[in-house]
């Protein structure tokens, strides 16, 4: 592949990657791996295990700048980080220890308690964000959303989120 930001995110679960710049490792839940394609890579994921399912995000992403280096990173983050808050885990700089992608896009996890409700403010008052629910039942604007259920928000409007049961959540938050 070439000129793609590709970020996976364990579910449940190891997942080994390996690819065409000698990078081989075991991602787990808690942990975000992105691989910027770049001027192109070769790469697989595959279970690490003989005996465990596997359960993962793989998202897709153009990135902001065509025909770079290619690049791999991954960080595991501790999961009582995103309790009842979002915890940002990739960003265009870096910032509160995310890992970096090459476009103005951020994505945070949060694993709301049942009753708990957050609102989420853009990073970048352009971008959309997309709210994709790994599991549990809220409701997001008042659209109600159950797990694997997915909803898109225009650059600018506010997200208020109200969970009805224990919920894990994902926001990519990418330029519209």
């Amino acid at each position: 592949h070439r000129d793609m930001e590709i970020i996976s995110i364990p579910l449940e679960g190891a997942l080994q990657h390996k690819d065409s710049q000698g990078n081989s490792s075991i991602i787990r839940k808690g942990e975000v791996q992105i691989m910027s394609a770049g001027t192109g890579i070769f790469h697989s994921e595959f279970n690490a295990s003989s005996t465990e399912e596997v359960k993962f995000l793989q998202i897709w992403v153009l990135p902001k700048k065509l025909g770079v280096q290619p690049r791999y990173e991954q960080k595991a983050f501790e999961l009582k980080t995103r309790e009842n808050q979002f915890s940002l885990v990739v960003s265009p700089d870096g910032r509160a220890g995310s890992i970096t992608i090459n476009q103005d896009a951020f994505f945070s996890l949060g694993d709301l308690h049942s009753g708990k409700e957050l609102t989420y403010l853009n990073y970048l008052p352009g971008n959309g964000v997309y709210i994709f629910v790994l599991q549990g039942e809220l409701e997001v604007n008042g659209q109600r959303l159950t797990s694997r259920d997915g909803a898109g928000m225009k650059a600018g409007e506010r997200l208020n989120l109200k969970a009805f049961s224990d919920s894990e959540v994902l926001l990519m938050e990418v330029p519209a």
